[in-house]
């Protein structure tokens, strides 16, 4: 059996270790990897935002491929799940729809020439360092000003007549066939970024009844009237109230007949298990990493690491964090700072990893699209997500979030080996 142990700790990044075996210092009770709980684990990716293009032209190009091959080669984090707005978000550089032009019900306006400029060359960039193994999916923060009540990329609704519901379904359409156009394939969209939430950046409040309604009325209709293989999902929910949003749209047979799964981010990871409960069959996904303040803390990166071990643990198939590459501090369009994997220095252009992109590659790095998630057993199971690659290979990841070193027995078949995590650690043991 070949062991391969890679160890991240404030101290000491991706470190390759020793495993004692066979055990003979350390007792007590063993991880040991159970039951299959998941067939087939989609991967893990970020978003693509404009700023995050913008932040890599401030280096050469050779800087620049070093970056992206960091964050998308088969031999590094090897994303290959990502997401991208449909028009403007709080990472764009302006705000803008795909259609500004007021009253144009029939889309003769519509266009993506400004994803040109920055989108569509940040995922062209990824998707020839990750080959043709990528999914990609899409979603609005806001539809275009004039389909809204106030009529303003932030707060408001969608109005809600059926001229105005056609429009949209047809405006997700044309934006689906301008990108396949381009070259790109959506394999999914998600009707809408955080439903539920009313703010300052680019946004657009729904409910849960109303989705279900548009996608049963109107964008499904849409999609299949166009012929369309791109998938539609419920999301990216980021509500905990199952009832309202999974629960109410899935109940709805003729909606749910148009649905391939959920996506959920924030809070909404408090209905990911209840909506796995009441759908066990129904795909759910992770659309959005929670971003932190830019201050890129070890604290925080150890946050990330609970929120995939509870998204995967509870059957998410995919985990996506969100901006990949900033400036320092990661400020918003609206001023809130977040953090990023990697972040580049105007000043000096120096290229600092962060904590979260070890832990991000502590996963990415090592479990392949189609990998099985196992269960974990022992006293160390809710700090560990254990899986196993289609070519045999088992993957663990362990964290140690205290602030001691850990002596970890770790059951591999019949061989228990003996770790000793280092203190505030994130470990990857694949054998």
């Amino acid at each position: 059996m070949t062991i391969t142990w890679i160890s991240t700790c404030p101290a000491e990044q991706w470190v390759a270790r020793s495993v004692e075996r066979p055990l003979n210092a350390v007792s007590g009770p063993a991880l040991t990897t159970g039951k299959t709980i998941l067939e087939n684990f989609k991967g893990f990716g970020g978003c693509f935002n404009e700023l995050g293009w913008k932040a890599l032209q401030l280096v050469d190009d050779n800087v620049r491929q070093t970056i992206l091959a960091e964050l998308f080669s088969t031999d590094a984090c090897a994303f290959n799940y990502c997401r991208l707005p449909i028009g403007a978000n709080d990472y764009s550089e302006i705000w803008y729809s795909h259609n500004e032009t007021a009253g144009d019900f029939a889309m003769a306006a519509f266009s993506i020439a400004r994803d040109h400029k920055y989108l569509i060359p940040f995922i062209e960039a990824a998707r020839e360092m990750r080959g043709e193994d990528f999914i990609l999916f899409a979603s609005p923060w806001s539809p275009p000003t004039w389909m809204k009540f106030p009529q303003a990329h932030n707060y408001g609704t969608l109005v809600w007549d059926p001229e105005y519901r056609k429009a949209y379904a047809d405006y997700f359409v044309r934006f689906v066939q301008a990108y396949s156009d381009a070259g790109i394939a959506i394999d999914a969209v998600h009707v809408q970024n955080e439903p539920n939430s009313d703010q300052k950046f680019p946004s657009c409040i729904w409910t849960g009844a109303k989705m279900r309604d548009f996608i049963r009325d109107d964008l499904g209709p849409a999609f299949k009237a166009a012929g369309l293989e791109t998938e539609i999902w419920a999301g990216t929910i980021e509500r905990g109230d199952f009832n309202a949003w999974a629960g109410t749209i899935f109940s709805d047979a003729e909606a749910a007949a148009y649905i391939t799964g959920a996506g959920f981010q924030w809070a909404g990871k408090h209905a990911v298990q209840r909506t796995r409960q009441a759908f066990p069959h129904l795909p759910i996904i992770q659309t959005e990493n929670e971003c932190g303040d830019g201050t890129n803390t070890w604290d925080h990166a150890h946050y990330v690491f609970d929120l995939i071990q509870h998204y995967i643990s509870n059957g998410a198939e995919a985990y996506v964090y969100w901006n990949m590459v900033l400036k320092p501090q990661g400020e918003s369009t609206w001023g809130w700072q977040q953090n990023s994997m990697i972040t580049i220095e105007p000043e000096n252009l120096a290229v600092i990893y962060n904590p979260e992109f070890y832990v991000m590659k502590h996963f990415s790095a090592f479990i392949r699209p189609g990998a099985q998630v196992l269960a974990t057993v022992g006293p160390m199971a809710a700090n560990a997500l254990a899986f196993r690659n289609l070519d045999g290979t088992t993957v663990v990841v362990i964290q140690n979030p205290g602030d001691a070193p850990r002596a970890v027995p770790l059951s591999l078949g019949e061989e228990t080996l003996a770790l000793t995590l280092p203190p505030l650690s994130i470990n990857t043991i694949r054998f």
